[in-house]
């Protein structure tokens, strides 16, 4: 069998290559690539069926990025050996791919579609996430499925006060930003990153960076479209479309809904004023109407809420809610609100409320992350809930999405930023966002929340962090446009943009964006930072009103932990032969310790419910890992007696020799009578000698007798 292998590559700019290759792997797909880079390998596939589904008005597009073990000569664990589902880090790839492609695709292109990523090979320096959108567009562009790309995703880093495409796992530890940028050649549309508190202009200038780097990949893929021969795409009809009926509804309905969106009323109230628009329209086209009428009157039905809402913000200034494009809905938070809890808080803005918890746990509680790429432990987890309630809906509860953990993890990078480091808090810390209401930026309610549940536990968080959402609305016709601060759900739908900033007082710590039009202008982009900053901050004086620092000390009902460093070699004696010795102590004194090897210490960990378990297992601990001092006393306790002296413990598994002639100034015949076994005596430590042997002394801790004194008659005689 013949193969028309074609490739392309370019430079990522510092001498280091990328490969596209088509025509050898997957060829029954309608598309498929393999992305090389180094030793790492993606291979891309995208299928797309040839007509839509009856009633589908969207695009149903998945898409699933899946690392296989055998890339990193690992087998998988738990009890099948095999992959399973999807982890975290897998679905949020697998999202930065979906969000930079799907806003690409013709509105009007509704067929089921496909688009498979996998890790076939890896280079454990070289991080795949950043080359999965380039592999996903490639297969696209090599396929005869319409779409207005190509696109690339890059990732752009700060390290060491310059910006890198791409840069290798080990230098992005040095990174002071780090942001997954996609775009086409024109424009920008996803952003996800983090960074240390830079400022709004340092953002841009990343952005403008990666952009600069996306432009080559797209034009890679290009040329790798016209020497397959993609370069014309498939003819497809997934719409149908009535004129007449488009303009009757705009006729009898924009009106009504336009004085709705201004009227300012609540969510719900909202709803049922637009439902019932609706319900009067689709009785006024009579009963015996048909299913694709019907189909077609619904959707012009939100055209019309679609421009109603737009040309409201942009003609009048004037939002859903009545507020104007700057101002931020009213604010409420409270800390404590849970008694049991280790730390809570709820955080109100306008319809949307978290409630958030933090527990603290210990090491033993780490999250072991058990990737094909990324493995190892971590001890900061953000969970966020979004249960059907919270948007008065009813959905069964199939366990946590691809939105909630793509949310969560947004949150997560973002308190992240601020945590302390190990030494100055030893605990494992779980934080969980439950939302109980949701009306647009519920992701930015759990960083408020959980700034707050975070000091109301006492962690010693480095400064308050709060975020908000930002929207666009545009008219590429006019030129007009509006960013709006702190969207609400409707404005998001509505809307061109929902860009997410998070910060501190210094700067930002995290953002995501996603674009919903074509030519986002670096002006605008600007002005939204600008607009957000300010938001920001007054959310962020909002916080304060209720906490503005962390607790000095953890609650009451909170456990304990306590560091103790030791020397390497006393690690085996904590432990003991099978772990008794630390068993024992653990369950005499109601503690949890750990031990682990760093940097040629042993690092214990001890955590307990209360500081009286804690000080029974310091001082056993200490006990173990002191080391005999020639010249101290110690209170002892006799082991066992011999003819010649007694064994004296005087400390933990550290036994001396009490010669008979070292325990008083008189002298003694026998040992007989003097000690009993498990009696405490006080000695002091006179030598080690080279075997290690304790010689100890009861005698240097006595008074010295006087000498008696020589009668005159003997001396005379």
């Amino acid at each position: 069998m013949s193969y028309n292998v074609i490739r392309k590559s370019f430079d990522l700019g510092d001498g280091r290559m990328v490969e596209i290759e088509t025509g050898k792997l997957a060829k029954q797909a309608d598309g498929s690539v393999v992305v090389k880079m180094g030793d790492t390998m993606l291979l891309a596939t995208v299928v797309s069926a040839k007509e839509a589904k009856e009633g589908v008005d969207f695009l149903p597009l998945s898409v699933d990025y899946q690392e296989k073990y055998a890339a990193t000569g690992r087998i998988p664990g738990g009890f099948l050996r095999r992959e399973a589902r999807l982890s975290d880090y897998e679905v949020l790839i697998s999202r930065l791919v979906d969000r930079a492609l799907r806003p690409m695709f013709p509105t009007d292109y509704h067929a089921d579609t496909q688009v498979m990523v996998s890790l076939i090979s890896a280079d454990k320096n070289i991080m795949p996430d950043a080359l999965a959108g380039l592999a996903a567009s490639a297969a696209l562009a090599v396929s005869d499925i319409p779409f207005n790309g190509p696109i690339s995703e890059v990732r752009v880093a700060k390290i060491d006060g310059k910006f890198v495409i791409n840069p290798y796992m080990n230098d992005l530890e040095r990174a002071t930003l780090e942001f997954i940028v996609a775009g086409s050649e024109t424009d920008i549309v996803m952003v996800e990153g983090e960074c240390k508190e830079i400022s709004e202009e340092e953002m841009i200038e990343a952005f403008e960076f990666a952009h600069n780097a996306i432009k080559i990949q797209v034009q890679a893929q290009k040329e790798l479209m016209e020497a397959v021969g993609k370069t014309e795409k498939r003819v497809y009809s997934h719409e149908h479309s009535n004129p007449e009926l488009r303009e009757r509804v705009f006729a009898e309905t924009y009106q009504k809904v336009y004085e709705v969106a201004k009227s300012g009323s609540a969510k719900h109230e909202r709803s049922d004023k637009f439902a019932a628009i609706e319900a009067e329209f689709m009785l006024s086209l009579g009963l015996e109407v048909d299913d694709t009428t019907k189909s077609l009157a619904k959707k012009y039905l939100h055209d019309v809420q679609y421009d109603a809402v737009r040309n409201l913000i942009l003609d009048e200034g004037i939002r859903l809610d009545g507020r104007d494009v700057r101002t931020v809905r009213p604010i409420w938070s409270e800390v404590s609100y849970l008694p049991a809890a280790h730390g809570s808080a709820i955080f109100t803005r306008g319809e949307t409320q978290s409630l958030t918890t933090v527990t603290l746990g210990t090491k033993l509680d780490e999250q072991m992350i058990d990737g094909a790429f990324i493995n190892g432990h971590q001890k900061f987890m953000l969970h966020y809930n979004f249960p059907s309630f919270s948007t008065g809906e009813i959905r069964p509860n199939r366990g946590v999405g691809r939105r909630e953990i793509g949310h969560g993890n947004l949150a997560m990078r973002s308190l992240k930023q601020v945590m302390p480091s190990d030494e100055e808090n030893p605990y494992t810390i779980r934080v969980v966002s439950d939302i109980l209401e949701s009306n647009g930026s519920s992701s930015m309610a759990t960083v408020c929340a959980g700034t707050l549940a975070l000091m109301d536990a006492g962690v010693p968080i480095k400064a308050p962090v709060s975020g908000i959402a930002m929207g666009l609305i545009t008219d590429e016709k006019t030129g007009k446009y509006a960013v709006l601060s702190d969207i609400l759900g409707d404005e998001d739908h509505l809307g061109d943009m929902d860009f997410k900033v998070t910060g501190t007082e210094k700067g930002v710590v995290a953002c995501q964006m996603d674009l919903k039009i074509n030519g986002l202008i670096w002006e605008v982009l600007r002005n939204a930072l600008e607009q957000s900053k300010e938001g920001r901050l007054h959310i962020l004086n909002e916080i304060k009103k209720t906490m503005s620092s962390p607790r000095e000390e953890i609650k009451p009902n909170a456990p304990r932990i306590e560091i103790i460093k030791i020397d390497k070699e006393f690690i085996g004696s904590v432990i003991g032969p099978g772990g008794k010795i630390i068993q024992e102590m653990q369950r005499e004194t109601n503690t949890i310790i750990t031990i682990e090897e760093k940097e040629n210490q042993g690092i214990i960990s001890i955590f307990a419910p209360d500081k009286e378990s804690i000080g029974k297992a310091v001082k056993r601990i200490k006990g173990i890992v002191a080391k005999p001092e020639v010249g101290e006393t110690y209170e002892g306790k006799v082991k066992s007696i011999m003819p010649f002296g007694a064994f004296v413990e005087i400390m933990p598994g550290k036994d001396g020799l009490l010669h008979i002639s070292e325990i008083d100034w008189k002298r003694y015949e026998t040992m007989e009578g003097i000690f009993a076994v498990g009696e405490e005596v006080k000695v002091k430590l006179l030598d080690i000698d080279k075997q290690g042997k304790l010689k100890l002394s009861r005698k240097a801790l006595l008074p010295r007798p006087p000498k008696p004194e020589t009668r005159q008659e003997d001396t005379q005689s």
